[in-house]
């Protein structure tokens, strides 16, 4: 079906930053077909023509670190350093997982991602029911990379660790039967979970299955934290990206989160081997894990987008909150001219869109890409009195979720007039609270 969707002002998120009024976006199928003058568009009887002109129009955004199956725990491991939290919270909480617990966690996290303009993420999931998570993604019409989180060495929590031959080939089952499934909404990531419960056949191998998926990534955690890095060093005489490069895992396929405690030689890796990183800022801050310097990442070329992480660790999935973020905590240590507005929303649609190697079909509003598409109403009274005059700086400094009216994935409304299309919020509550009461039953702590 065609639609023609008239929106008062499209942000485009093309690399100009082009900002049209007045202006006529034509769907058909799952795809932007045209962009025109609203003054130029004449309706048609096999159309559906959709008045949005109090609304501005933008990219969906993109997400490049998520843990779906982390939503449940959300305000049960605060104020803990990273390996403690790991160690005495998030892992037992993950070993708990069963197929129904898993299901909710994923389709609550799926709806909060949606209801805040979300529209794609980098996925990491657990050791087990990883085909819980890549459901909830494909009957809510979500778009993700997905993987299992990948474990085979006793260093963090012995309850999660799999053989390595075991934990190769239930990847590549995974990746077999879900890669490009859901209309190609649904791909696959391996993911290793970090340098410290992973062998390094383990690491070597799962990055030598991207040779035989097109379109595979690479997805792993890297430098978060001072106590990690210590322990990364001890084990294997490198720094954690200098270990990660004598592995051969780095590449334009790699996405690496956080990447916060870099040497000099560390970020000379990352832009030679082209290798994508994920900011989390909220979930550096909670955790005290500290604050990358993505100016100077930048300034190396290399390809930054924007995480939220999991739920435990921020405590919310809301890209507008990591904008404004990324952008104020690196103003005292640079300056206030240091990562501007515009800089940051770029960093949230088309860097993402880079690191999952999509570039071509989303992360801006172009003839020819996927149908991911926001519409915000900035008509409130924590926006901007006229946020025409820098939408840019209205979006990323005072936006919030209560300002998405409505989201499309695909070509297909999922959020609509501040309601979900194909999801019951009520029941999702209630379920979530039905699941987490009894797998806390089945913690062991």
């Amino acid at each position: 079906m065609t639609q023609f969707l008239q929106v008062g002002r499209l942000v485009t998120g093309n690399l100009s930053g082009d900002i049209q009024t007045d202006t006529i976006i034509k769907i058909e199928n799952n795809r932007i077909a045209d962009i025109l003058p609203a003054q130029n568009f004449q309706s048609s009887e096999n159309a559906e023509h959709i008045d949005a002109r109090i609304f501005v129009a933008i990219p969906g955004f993109i997400q490049t670190h998520v843990h779906l199956c982390q939503t449940l725990f959300r305000g049960l491991a605060d104020d803990l350093e990273l390996l403690d939290w790991l160690q005495q919270r998030i892992m037992p909480f993950e070993a708990a997982h069963n197929e129904h617990s898993m299901f909710s966690s994923a389709m609550l996290g799926i709806a909060e991602l949606i209801r805040s303009g979300t529209t794609t993420i980098l996925d990491m999931g657990s050791v087990y029911h990883q085909e819980e998570i890549i459901r909830a993604v494909g009957e809510t019409g979500f778009r993700a990379f997905v993987g299992k989180a990948m474990m085979d060495v006793n260093g963090v929590y012995p309850k999660l660790k799999e053989p390595t031959n075991e934990s190769l080939k239930s990847t590549r089952q995974l990746a077999e039967r879900w890669h490009n499934s859901y209309n190609e909404r649904v791909k696959y990531a391996v993911a290793p979970r970090f340098v410290l419960s992973c062998s390094d056949s383990l690491m070597k191998e799962a990055n030598e299955m991207l040779n035989n998926f097109d379109g595979m990534l690479f997805h792993t955690h890297a430098s978060e934290n001072k106590n990690e890095v210590k322990a990364v060093r001890e084990r294997c005489n490198m720094e954690n990206v200098e270990f990660l490069h004598h592995l051969g895992v780095l590449s334009e396929k790699a996405c690496l989160a956080h990447c916060i405690h870099l040497t000099e030689s560390e970020v000379g890796i990352l832009k030679n081997t082209r290798t994508n990183v994920a900011h989390c800022p909220s979930s550096n801050l909670k955790l005290g894990s500290g604050i990358a310097n993505v100016p100077y990442l930048q300034s190396n070329n290399i390809n930054v987008s924007i995480g939220a992480d999991g739920a435990p660790c921020n405590n919310n999935l809301n890209m507008f909150q990591e904008m404004r973020l990324a952008s104020l905590l690196q103003k005292p240590i640079h300056g206030p001219t240091a990562m501007p507005a515009r800089s940051v929303f770029q960093m949230a649609t088309m860097n993402g869109a880079k690191a999952l190697g999509l570039e071509w079909e989303i992360g801006s509003i172009e003839v020819g890409k996927k149908a991911d598409i926001v519409l915000l109403d900035l008509n409130n009274v924590w926006n901007s009195t006229l946020p025409e005059r820098d939408l840019y700086s209205t979006i990323v400094y005072s936006a919030t979720p209560e300002n998405v009216d409505s989201v499309m994935i695909d070509g297909e409304w999922v959020y609509r007039k501040k309601e979900f299309v194909k999801m019951d919020q009520e029941r999702l509550v209630f379920d979530a609270r039905k699941e987490l009461s009894t797998l806390l039953e089945r913690t062991e702590l």
